[in-house]
């Protein structure tokens, strides 16, 4: 991730993605977004990645907090805005360009529900959804993952490749988030019912 956002410092409107996006670049906030998009994605990758540390989670949890801030701030504020320029004018025709809508679209819900929930004290319910935010945050980098897989076994015309890898990078994120978060919830209510048990046994000696 960090090579692929480096080489589009200094700014130049002839490498990488941009040589398959020339027709916008006389667009001025196309270009902004594509660039804040670019250069915020690590903060976020970064700050998020922390939150699922237990040592921070049980030691450091100023630290917890304050990644958590940037995190939410780099999504809600600068990322999710800016990607949503860029995903209604994402290659791969309508079914690209749907993808990447509602990966924003679910990205930005999912932020501000694990915000709201931890403003309430809900940590269960925050802990749920900042799963599912990170999920998709991790995205950006399953679609470069899952470009390589394809392109490493067949060969596909960039258009149909684009609108297979906006789906792939982040439907499948999603789906084992949501495993994880039943796989979690599971082994809690097993945890709670096993404790319920020995207790009620204990009291019945």
């Amino acid at each position: 991730m960090l090579n692929g956002i480096v080489r589009y410092y200094p700014m130049s409107d002839d490498i990488g993605f941009l040589k398959f996006k020339q027709p916008y670049l006389h667009n001025p906030v196309w270009k902004a977004a594509f660039y804040i998009h670019v250069y915020s994605i690590m903060p976020a990758l970064l700050a998020g990645f922390t939150q699922f540390s237990r040592y921070i989670l049980r030691e450091q949890k100023q630290l917890h907090r304050l990644m958590g801030r940037i995190y939410a701030y780099d999504v809600l504020l600068i990322n999710a805005p800016a990607a949503m320029v860029l995903a209604v004018n994402a290659n791969g025709l309508l079914p690209g360009r749907a993808a990447f809508v509602i990966l924003d679209c679910l990205w930005f819900l999912f932020t501000l529900k694990a915000v709201l929930e931890a403003r309430k004290g809900n940590i269960a319910a925050h802990r749920r959804y900042m799963i599912r935010s990170y999920a998709l945050t991790l995205s950006a980098v399953m679609l470069r993952a899952w470009k390589l897989i394809i392109l490493s076994f067949v060969y596909i015309d960039p258009v149909h490749l684009y609108m297979i890898d906006a789906w792939l990078g982040f439907v499948p994120n999603l789906l084992f988030a949501e495993w994880l978060i039943r796989r979690k919830t599971y082994r809690s209510k097993l945890t709670v019912l096993k404790n319920h048990t020995t207790s009620t046994a204990r009291s019945s000696r």
